[in-house]
């Protein structure tokens, strides 16, 4: 099976330590970039993962070409916007 690289929109208190861990745990998986809007959170949480990548503007993650696929874990209010620049 190939290897799956991720990454996440939204890389707040739910993904510290519910869902991000498993991206980058699970076989076959790799968390590859995570985006947050303030840049300082997005970088130190990169770091903290050992996350090649971080971006503070969604477009700029679901642009880059070595995401294969997204998490979006902002608030469901921004759900919509987000999968339809993603899609």
């Amino acid at each position: 099976m190939q290897k799956v690289r991720w990454g996440i929109i939204g890389c707040g208190n739910v993904t510290e330590v519910k869902s991000g861990p498993a991206f980058y745990k699970l076989e076959n998986s790799e968390l590859v970039a995570v985006m947050r809007r303030n840049a300082d959170l997005a970088k130190d949480f990169a770091k903290r993962h050992n996350i090649r990548k971080w971006y503070s503007d969604a477009e700029s993650l679901i642009n880059d070409p070595e995401v294969d696929a997204i998490y979006i874990a902002t608030p469901p209010s921004t759900h919509k916007k987000d999968t339809i620049l993603a899609a």
